[in-house]
């Protein structure tokens, strides 16, 4: 297993937050970010920015050979601002398209090729090492594979029912209307994503789990804050 890679600030903090879609892992990680004075990363973002890519480039996803292929041909750039967090692919912004229902259906496929994987963990582990301050980065693989030394591991879990209705929230137009669909689309991802064979959706043995089903917004990212907090005190 690669090491955390060395932070430009003694005094950084490296957040890892996983778990599975609709638990509130954005909001809350943007959240504690932007309180706490550090860095942000959606690494779902630069997943679905590679598959939105392989999409509209006549890239077959449900062909693992051609998606490794095409692989290292589109540049993901992420901004990790937290109160305005972009994604580009190419220098176009990604930010809208990347969060349709096709992609979302097409993702688990791009995104359990090992060369995706090893191209986007590398560049995730270049932003969080040149986060002057620290970063916050929530996923899938964060505090199990991409890194694994981070010094707060957060794994955020809630029932497929909450789930689904805040994800349904998240979508536009007719998308917008089936919270049924919705928990199909996401047990079925999960079941996808915790079976792959590279790096698995899975919660870290050190990590911290919140159940934010019957838990307010706020109430889960003051608990996260507060965990931070006390791990920079202990230092």
């Amino acid at each position: 297993m690669e090491a955390t890679p060395a932070r430009t600030a003694q005094a950084a903090v490296i957040v890892a937050i996983d778990g599975p879609s609709g638990t509130g892992k954005s909001s809350t990680s943007k959240a504690v970010a932007a309180q706490l004075g550090l860095s942000y990363l959606d690494t779902g973002a630069q997943y679905r920015a590679m598959t939105w890519w392989m999409s509209s480039n006549g890239v077959d996803v449900e062909d693992a050979a051609a998606v490794a292929t095409a692989a290292a041909k589109p540049v993901l750039v992420s901004g990790t601002d937290p109160a305005a967090p972009t994604i580009t692919v190419d220098g176009v912004d990604a930010a809208g398209p990347i969060r349709t229902q096709e992609v979302t259906a097409r993702v688990s496929a791009v995104s359990a090729v090992p060369e995706v994987r090893a191209l986007i963990t590398e560049l995730q582990r270049g932003i969080a090492a040149a986060a002057p301050l620290g970063i916050v980065v929530e996923g899938r693989d964060i505090g199990t594979t991409v890194l694994p030394d981070a010094d707060v591991k957060i794994f955020l879990t809630a029932s497929p029912e909450a789930r689904a209705a805040r994800r349904s929230g998240e979508l536009t137009g007719k998308e917008a209307t089936d919270v049924a669909a919705t928990r199909e689309a996401l047990v079925k991802r999960d079941a996808a994503d915790s079976g792959r064979k590279t790096s698995p959706l899975a919660k870290a043995a050190d990590a911290v789990e919140v159940d934010t089903t019957d838990l307010t917004l706020q109430q889960v990212i003051e608990c996260v804050v507060t965990l931070v907090e006390e791990k920079r005190a202990a230092r």
